[in-house]
């Protein structure tokens, strides 16, 4: 069960922070995951005046939108001061709800540093190979692609490093995202053991250097 319930926001978002606008654009996400706070019903805001050429979308499931392809070739066709803009979905993508002509558009667009989560059973692995696929035949690179998974919840500690064999093997990084919003220092044991719980952050951080540098930078 979740450790908290949090009031969960329900509105429209843009706001400009240094050189980074950030929206929220959508509300919504159809999944119900057991850990996630996100209301199935779907809202959506207009797209605002795009202020800068960095954007960072805040919607938890952008792609839960009928029209994201829509609102995708929208946003790529804005420009600030006569420049092209760049934009970053900070939730992530829904493996569930990819197909390749948005894995297109996403590249086309200039959406960076793609992320998607693979926060269920191992036994997903064919269908985020799938998506991974999908991103990599649109054009982006191994290491543009980051996975979130989800830690110290109902998924073992074990599977969670097999998830982690195979991204090394994509040569994709990790994100590790602690349940009920937990942020290290600060992280207790709900579902992992307190010593699993800092194996598995260091072996993320390893795994990330490991995948961005081909070799082990602290090894001397």
């Amino acid at each position: 069960m979740k450790q908290t319930e949090p009031n969960y926001h329900t509105e429209f978002y843009n706001e400009t922070r240094g050189d980074e606008q950030r929206l929220r654009l959508g509300e919504g996400c159809p999944n119900r995951c057991e850990f996630c706070y996100s209301k199935p019903e779907l809202i959506s805001y207009d797209i605002p005046e795009i202020t800068k050429n960095k954007v960072s979308i805040m919607d938890m499931n952008f792609l839960y939108d009928s029209k994201h392809k829509e609102r995708i070739k929208d946003l790529g066709s804005r420009k600030v001061e006569n420049k092209v803009v760049y934009y970053e979905l900070i939730c992530g993508i829904d493996w569930r709800l990819l197909d390749q002509e948005t894995a297109v558009l996403l590249k086309q667009n200039r959406f960076i540093n793609i992320r998607f989560a693979w926060d269920h059973t191992l036994k997903h692995q064919m269908k985020i190979k799938d998506c991974v696929n999908m991103l990599l035949k649109a054009g982006y690179k191994p290491k543009e692609l980051s996975c979130f998974i989800v830690c110290n919840w109902k998924i073992p500690y074990e599977d969670c490093l097999r998830k982690l064999d195979l991204l090394k093997i994509w040569n994709i990084k990790v994100n590790d995202c602690w349940f009920d919003n937990q942020l290290s220092p600060n992280i207790k044991p709900i579902y992992w053991t307190k010593e699993q719980i800092k194996d598995f952050r260091n072996k993320c951080r390893k795994h990330n250097q490991m995948v961005l540098f081909g070799i082990d930078p602290e090894l001397k």
